[in-house]
């Protein structure tokens, strides 16, 4: 086992004796080029790296004020509640300005330090180099980044440590493509059981008839289509003086503030003007959120208060079986019919209580409105616990590929 010193910088530990050290400034320059998301499609710095644009980013007025990204630039976002946001760009685009755009400088090797970089432990030394106002959120500035210090092994080991980490990051990589191709087709399965299963109910033969409306097309002989507003009327309530603070998202469903900005690790928007404008949730209460027209209504299981841009709905008792319109409310049919109701939710405004009174609804015994989301209950539950085994695989592979990472370009495993 060869000799180690320590490297005098905490988050590279020991590195052998024989490597010397150099700085991300040395290494790479600063790409600063503006440009037009016109000329340069729109790309989003994720975890998984520098992707196009997702639907989900935060658009800007000011198309024309981007930063150039070629491929082969190392991109990171520079606010630390987007720690984990960078990668190697595979690309060309434009990215916002609030990340830093590097270009490597042309050297022999000089893909060593794509994955120094790419290392569990370089977020946090990254961000180590920030400023801001509050104590968890601040950003890193190129100024300071550039005097982080990287290892520099001779050049020969440099290439050899490259070369091997090509071969086994693949092998990795791989495994983790096979894995998320599985993850895929189990959530496809998932949501063509739930369309199947809440619009047509428990598979068995049975007679149909025509429902009368496209979207949900021939249902059993025993259902109906009815008006929303028999089945859910509308909340009027303000909030109470005791509500808790409330947050709707898809990811989440309709949880508290505060274990939201727990969960996602950074801050969100809070109201602090105008709290009488705030509604009341009520347990067991539908709300349609902003983004119900993507990802269909939401379900809260607490109390609590919540934006005056929602609307809350209220089931009516010995009429509605709450478990079965959860999943009818999130299958692909419905959210679709839901769209169908206005163009204002295509231009980014919220759904409201009349949207969703145009979408008749399926309606029936509600034993069987029961039996069906036990079935679903069940079945889908089946599916979400293959799907989170196989999602924790991949974060452990994940996790594993950056530890190799670390110890080669550190030298704390030895390339032979």
């Amino acid at each position: 086992m060869r000799a180690l010193k320590y490297s005098g910088e905490e988050w590279l530990g020991d590195i052998p004796e024989n490597w010397e050290k150099t700085k991300i400034g040395l290494e790479y320059r600063e790409r600063n080029e503006k440009v037009s998301d016109l000329d340069y499609p729109p790309l989003s710095v994720t975890m998984k790296g520098i992707v196009p644009q997702l639907d989900s980013a935060a658009k800007s007025a000011d198309r024309q004020n981007r930063k150039k990204v070629n491929v082969g630039d190392f991109v990171i976002n520079s606010r630390s509640d987007r720690r984990g946001s960078y990668g190697v760009s595979t690309l060309e685009g434009s990215c916002s300005l609030i990340n830093i755009v590097l270009e490597p400088k042309p050297s022999a090797g000089n893909r060593f330090y794509d994955y120094v970089l790419f290392t569990k432990l370089f977020p946090d030394e990254f961000y180590r180099w920030g400023s801001g106002i509050v104590d968890d959120l601040w950003s890193t500035r190129w100024e300071y980044m550039r005097r982080i210090v990287l290892p520099k092994p001779p050049l020969d080991e440099r290439i050899k440590i490259v070369r091997i980490l090509d071969v086994e990051c693949e092998k990795i990589d791989a495994s983790v493509r096979y894995q998320e191709a599985t993850i895929k087709k189990l959530e496809e399965l998932k949501q063509s059981l739930i369309n199947e299963v809440s619009t047509q109910g428990i598979p068995k033969n049975r007679d149909k008839k025509p429902s009368g409306h496209a979207w949900i097309g021939d249902i059993p002989v025993e259902w109906d289509m009815v008006y929303s507003k028999s089945l859910f009327a509308l909340r009027k309530d303000k909030a109470f003086s005791d509500d808790e603070q409330l947050t709707a998202s898809q990811k989440y469903g309709i949880i508290r503030q505060a274990e939201f900005i727990e969960r996602e690790g950074h801050q969100v928007v809070q109201v602090v003007t105008g709290k009488e404008i705030l509604k009341h949730v009520e347990a067991g209460d539908f709300v349609i959120s902003m983004r119900s027209f993507q990802g269909g209504l939401e379900y809260s299981e607490i109390s609590g208060k919540i934006s005056s841009a929602y609307v809350m709905l209220i089931p009516r008792k010995n009429k509605v079986c709450n478990d079965y319109y959860k999943w009818l409310f999130k299958s692909k049919v419905y959210i679709r019919a839901l769209q169908s109701t206005s163009n204002l939710v295509r231009d980014g405004q919220a759904l409201r209580y009349s949207n969703f009174a145009q979408v008749y609804l399926p309606y029936f015994d509600i034993t069987e409105q029961q039996e069906i989301a036990d079935y679903l209950n069940r079945k889908c539950g089946a599916i979400d616990s293959a799907i989170y085994h196989a999602q924790r695989l991949v974060l452990r592979m994940n996790d594993y590929k950056k530890t190799l990472i670390y110890e080669y370009v550190t030298g704390k495993r030895e390339v032979m």
